[in-house]
């Protein structure tokens, strides 16, 4: 599968029209007024770059103005101002500008305690999530929703606040003030020493330090990626059997959290605080430094906690007041290069890791050895030349490049975390698949919450990525966003239908899976991780409710005649109990009968014409129904009919209602011209009938409407189950009708109206039920309308089907025959004849699979368990993906495969289950990402069997590419920013 190169040309065509001229020709032009000499040098300098502008475009090293000017606020709201890369660029541009004016704020304030106060304050609310917080209060406040939220849609409101949230917000900020306000205020300051105060809370982060390392690390199933933690439970086959193991992580996860949250951000206030920069008058050094160290507190504690204990260590180290390090640079700015180090020192390392493994790929595999061999010996050769890239990379924070994913290595153009320039969560393939991550992504959401609070995923910066996996699905999680106990993310699901190169690529990932957390009890203890050189690493699983994927082939099933014989007499019960059903509950809703005044009266049942229609017959019609034709379809088909004899006879015996044995109602319908009109009908008019397909005393005399006998229940509460009047309607001649009522099961018939709850509210319920069961009128309606059915699923020959047969109704394609257009003009009949149709079907498969019913109550509880629990139909339905969305505990599909020849069946199962989530090397995908974009757009490749979208199992190349942001990638799925509690 590659990208719509349609769109991805109308996307080529707008970076080539205006990135092109922006970036290389573009940019204001100056001119000097006065000789100033460095000017002119620079000038000079800048003339000569000009000339190679379009070399470093052509090479993807110069960014354009967008990502540049995204890329300096990140990296300036990061490191300057103590923030956090942002979801939205909206978001990114609001918090950039009011940290700036936080940090300018403070440098104005006259009193060094209104300084310290104004920073803690400020640094605690803008690392809280304030825009889903004002959501929620003005939520709260109106009292209005809205609208309802569909469980399969979530969005990043999908949580609400509560009050106790804001409680515990407020408390936590009075708290943080009173401290912040105290220490500054009354305790003494002085330079650092080992026995200062500021000393004696640099032991207590240093310890702290430890312990916050020790319980996230525990938390994992590798401990720093290579050594298997022993603590971590080493197979679990279910959910419930890994819960329990895991208990006692759990309880250590929480430890963990009211130690990052309350404990590790007080202690570092105070650090801060006890500082004696603070005292002496300020400057912009000042300002910037404590502004971003106060929030910082906040805003990432792990990273910041990190940052003070070296700078407390170092401090207690050099004790030299002389030092540069000592006697320029207050605490603030000290704080600030330790965290320009830190996050540069990882980029480094993590873009060595990748460098090598494309290196290592390159060699051993042996596809590639002989295109890349030169290539890696180059590189082996001038490796001083590629670091010097890779640290140059490094200090701008830009991706390193492999051309082609090959060991040929480029620096790629700064560009924000997201890499992609669009809104995050709007763009996806959508197709039939999508649906599965619509449903999963609400639970998988609370189960990232409890992972990500307990430390399991690691340490959570944004620019991070997991992958995660179960059976056809691949889940891919980014996380956008973090700040003081909340995180957003965005999570994408990549293709189901595997093509061979995804298919390597996730056999990897099972492969590497397997070996963390599928492990035999015997292992050993501390075993290796033999996949460390892969750029995903195991971390924990995840228990989320899904579907489970299940598809068996029904060979002995579905084409045993046996099963085949028995599946026609189950049809027709599950025909009455669907039917029953269908007319108890239209009951309460519809009534389509005359009532009489007093209860002792019968109802009257007024049968409506032969194949009545809104619409008006054409001249063509008529004729095509003249006496010829209907006799020649008598004969050609149904043979010999008995005679009907007409006159006075007849009329008496059908004045007689109750005592005669009354043919079956419609079958005796047909058409008079004569005296009346068409909008009039005499009593004696009712009693005259003609039986379908008898020819007529005179061509051309047909009857121009349609009369009616009159039918009545005996029983008073038959109404509460009577059929719609359209499907009272006869299409078949008596004969064949007879014919296929010996079928209908009345015993079941009886049965199934005793279970109907309508009756249940009713006084004597059981005597009303005896006598709606003895009413012949009603039974007849019923055997004319499930015989009907059965005969239209079945078509004209009444033989065992083959499975060709069954799925082809089974798909909706009916067999022709002349009760189909009857069926098909009454669209609620025809869908209940398809529906149980299709019941009958997973009844035959599961009596064979669970064994034989052994009565009718077992088999109308399988019915109702169907009915309830279970969606029965086509993948390609709309109703398969509405009951995915609803979740149903159960779908079956039937299909066929023709590669093998076989019937098969899937199943999808709603359960809990387990995720296996693993982190991916952060510099792997954004050089991938680099790449795929300068490929595409810079290079034109839009080969659909480029080398870049091939196969690559240590660098999963096919499915980072999947996962980048269409045009470019596919994902078929792609939520928008989530907004995670870590509470």
């Amino acid at each position: 599968m590659s990208p719509d190169v349609p769109l991805l040309n109308d996307y080529k065509q707008d970076f080539f029209l205006k990135r092109f001229p922006q970036t290389v020709l573009g940019g204001p032009r100056l001119k000097f007024m006065v000789n100033i000499p460095v000017l002119e040098q620079m000038n000079q300098i800048l003339h000569i770059l000009f000339i190679f502008l379009p070399f470093l475009w052509a090479l993807g090293t110069l960014p354009p103005p967008d990502a540049l000017f995204l890329w300096a606020m990140e990296q300036v709201l990061e490191f300057g101002l103590g923030g956090s890369s942002m979801s939205t660029h909206l978001r990114l541009l609001i918090m950039f500008i009011i940290s700036t004016g936080t940090a300018v704020t403070s440098y104005f304030i006259p009193s060094t305690v209104g300084v310290v106060l104004f920073m803690t304050g400020l640094g605690f609310l803008l690392s809280l999530n304030l825009s889903e917080m004002v959501f929620g209060f003005k939520h709260s406040v109106t009292g209005h929703r809205v609208g309802t939220k569909s469980k399969a849609l979530p969005n990043s409101s999908e949580k609400q606040f509560t009050w106790k949230e804001y409680l515990f917000y407020s408390i936590v900020l009075v708290l943080a003030l009173l401290e912040t306000g105290l220490l500054h205020h009354f305790a003494g300051f002085s330079q650092i020493s080992k026995n200062s105060p500021q000393a004696i809370v640099g032991y207590i982060l240093m310890i702290l330090f430890i312990i916050l390392w020790i319980l996230k690390e525990i938390q994992s199933v590798y401990i720093f990626g290579i050594f298997r933690n022993p603590i971590y439970p080493k197979h679990a086959q279910t959910v419930t059997l890994f819960l329990e193991k895991q208990t006692k992580l759990m309880k250590i996860g929480v430890v963990r959290r009211i130690l990052i949250n309350l404990v590790s951000p007080f202690a570092m206030i105070a650090f801060l605080s006890l500082d004696s920069s603070l005292q002496g008058l300020h400057s912009v050094s000042v300002s910037i430094g404590f502004t971003r160290a106060f929030r910082m507190v906040w805003q990432n504690t792990e990273n910041a906690l990190l940052e003070t204990v070296i700078v407390s260590a170092v401090h207690l180290l050099i004790s030299n007041t002389d030092i540069w390090w000592n006697r320029n640079l207050d605490t603030g700015i000290r704080l600030l290069l330790v965290g320009i180090m830190r996050d540069r020192l990882i980029q480094f390392i993590s873009k060595l890791q990748f460098a090598v493994t494309v290196l290592l790929a390159s060699w051993t595999e042996k596809k590639r050895r002989k295109s890349t061999t030169t290539l890696c010996v180059l590189n082996i050769v001038f490796s001083p030349f590629m670091l010097v890239f890779m640290v140059f990379s490094t200090l701008l924070s830009s991706p390193l490049l492999p051309l082609f994913t090959l060991p040929l290595f480029l620096v790629g153009f700064p560009r924000p975390i997201q890499s992609w320039p669009g809104v995050v969560g709007t763009t996806a393939c959508v197709c039939a698949d999508t649906v599965y991550y619509y449903q999963m992504v609400p639970s998988l959401n609370t189960a990232l919450q409890s992972a990500m609070a307990a430390g399991s995923l690691g340490l959570l910066l944004p620019g991070s990525h997991y992958l995660g996996r179960f059976q056809d699905r691949l889940i891919w999680i980014m996380i956008l966003e973090c700040g003081y106990t909340y995180c957003c993310i965005n999570i994408k699901g990549l293709e189901l239908q595997e093509t061979s190169c995804h298919t390597a690529e996730a056999r990897r990932v099972d492969e590497v899976f397997e070996g963390a957390f599928e492990q035999e009890e015997y292992a050993r203890v501390c075993s290796i991780n033999e996949h460390f050189g892969n750029v995903l690493t195991p971390c924990t699983v995840l228990p989320v409710k899904l579907y489970s994927d299940a598809r068996n082939v029904l060979s002995g099933i579905i084409d045993s005649h046996d099963n085949l014989k028995e599946f026609k007499g189950d049809l027709v019960k599950v025909l009455v109990w669907i039917l029953l059903q269908y007319c108890s509950r239209r009951s309460n809703v519809q009534e389509n009968v005359h009532k009489t005044e007093n209860k002792g009266k019968a109802s009257l049942i007024i049968l409506p014409a032969l194949n009545t229609s809104p619409q008006t017959e054409s001249p063509e019609d008529t004729d095509s129904l003249n006496s010829e034709n209907l006799d020649d379809w008598s004969d050609d088909v149904f043979g010999e009919e008995p005679t009907i004899k007409k006159g006075k006879e007849e009329r008496d015996q059908l004045k007689v209602l109750p005592g005669i044995n009354l043919p079956i109602p419609g079958s005796v319908e047909s058409q008079r011209v004569g005296k009346h009109s068409a909008g009039t009908v005499t009593e004696d008019s009712l009693y005259q009938a003609v039986a379908l397909g008898y020819p007529a005393t005179d061509k051309g005399k047909q009857e121009a409407m349609a009369y009616i006998p009159l039918m009545e229940f005996s029983c008073s509460h038959s109404h509460l189950l009577s059929l719609p009047e359209e499907w009272i309607s006869n299409c078949l001649p008596n004969s064949k009708v007879k014919e296929m009522s010996s079928l209908f099961p009345e015993d079941w018939y009886h049965f199934v109206l005793r279970q109907l709850e309508c009756f249940h509210s009713e006084e004597n319920a059981s005597d009303v039920v005896e006598e709606i069961a003895k009413d012949r009128v009603l039974k007849d309606f019923y055997v004319h309308a499930v015989m009907t059915c059965y005969f239209s699923l079945f078509g004209v020959d009444n033989m065992i089907p083959s499975p060709g047969h069954i799925l082809r109704v089974y798909s909706g394609v009916f067999p022709w025959s002349l009760a189909l257009d009857w069926l098909t003009e009454k669209p609620e009949l025809f869908q209940l004849a398809l529906k149980a149709f299709r019941y009958t079907l997973k009844l035959m498969i599961d009596k064979v699979s669970l064994g034989p019913i052994e009565d009718f109550k077992e088999l109308t509880n399988c019915l109702e368990e169907y009915e309830s629990d279970w969606y029965i139909g086509l993948v390609s339905d709309e109703k398969w993906k509405e009951a995915i969305l609803q979740e149903k505990p159960y779908l079956f599909s039937l299909g066929y495969d023709p590669n093998m020849g076989v019937y098969t069946g899937r199943v999808l199962t709603l359960q809990e289950l387990l995720i296996q989530v693993g982190k991916l090397n952060a510099e792997a995908v954004r050089g991938q990402w680099a790449n795929l974009s300068w490929e595409l757009l810079y290079a034109t490749n839009d080969d659909e069997e480029r080398y870049s979208i091939q196969a690559h199992p240590l660098l999963l190349r096919n499915l980072t590419v999947q996962a980048a942001d269409p045009p470019l990638g596919y994902p078929i799925y792609s939520s928008k920013p989530l907004h995670i509690h870590l509470f």
